[in-house]
């Protein structure tokens, strides 16, 4: 059946900051679809508390992108009892909204070492097995900053237009391995924090919707569900794509 396809039973995938946003609305969405999920973050009750919600398909190590030399063990880790890692999803991000003239070095090393080295390292690590196998899915979160210019965010910017470069890059290269690699370029989605940055400026919640044709947010369990479609067996022969899922933001006027 045609809906086998969107399946994610018998797979296993690993989630990077899967315990809150949207990580854990993918991550959720990946055990409805039958996946075995790991998720990753920097605070361990953070990550306990999202397990008890996502059940027992659900489980978790304690990890710090940022940490380079950490990765090589917690993929070994998580391979150890004879898991075999399907799906990486690298969504995992930092950001800092301030004026280019005010961001210091290391705030912008910072936002790059976590945003886009620590993600090529764990994909390196990740897809090593993927190749072993020959077959594999990794998808990416990128950001409407990497596919036009937003004001006072120009580490997340070059981090996340990075990850779109590498998402081109890696689904070339590894293709012949059996491995996909594609992206997600989330528009804006609601969350406690959005909302209450957008109700306390008016204007800016206006150009918003302005700019965006569905008149809405989005919310997390849309990225969701646009991952688990990348992911599955239903997108078999669609690699290197950066998929908005914006309402038309990024194409509105």
């Amino acid at each position: 059946m045609a809906t086998d396809s969107f399946s994610l039973a018998g797979k296993h995938a690993l989630v990077t900051g899967g315990g809150t946003g949207i990580g854990f609305a993918i991550s959720q969405a990946f055990c409805e679809a039958g996946a075995q999920v790991t998720i990753t973050g920097r605070r361990e009750d953070v990550l306990q508390k999202a397990c008890e919600s996502l059940g027992k398909s659900a489980s978790y190590k304690v990890c710090d992108i940022s940490k380079l030399d950490t990765l090589p063990a917690l993929v070994a880790a998580i391979e150890k009892d004879g898991i075999a890692l399907d799906i990486l999803v690298n969504n995992a991000g930092i950001n800092a909204k301030k004026p280019a003239f005010e961001i210091t070095d290391e705030e912008f090393a910072r936002i790059i070492q976590t945003n886009l080295s620590g993600l090529f390292s764990l994909t390196r690590e990740v897809a090593r097995g993927m190749a072993s196998r020959g077959r594999g899915a990794i998808l990416n979160i990128t950001s409407m900053a990497a596919m036009y210019g937003l004001p006072k965010v120009a580490a997340y910017s070059a981090s996340k237009t990075g990850v779109l470069g590498l998402t081109r890059t890696l689904a070339v290269e590894f293709a012949p391995l059996g491995i996909r690699v594609n992206a997600i370029a989330p528009g804006f989605i609601y969350s406690e924090m959005t909302n209450k940055a957008l109700n306390s400026d008016p204007e800016r919640k206006q150009r918003v919707m302005d700019r965006t044709p569905m008149r809405r947010m989005g919310q997390a369990e849309e990225i969701a569900m646009a991952a688990v479609f990348l992911c599955s067996d239903a997108a078999s022969f669609i690699t290197g794509v950066n998929l908005p899922v914006d309402g038309g933001h990024s194409i509105g006027f």
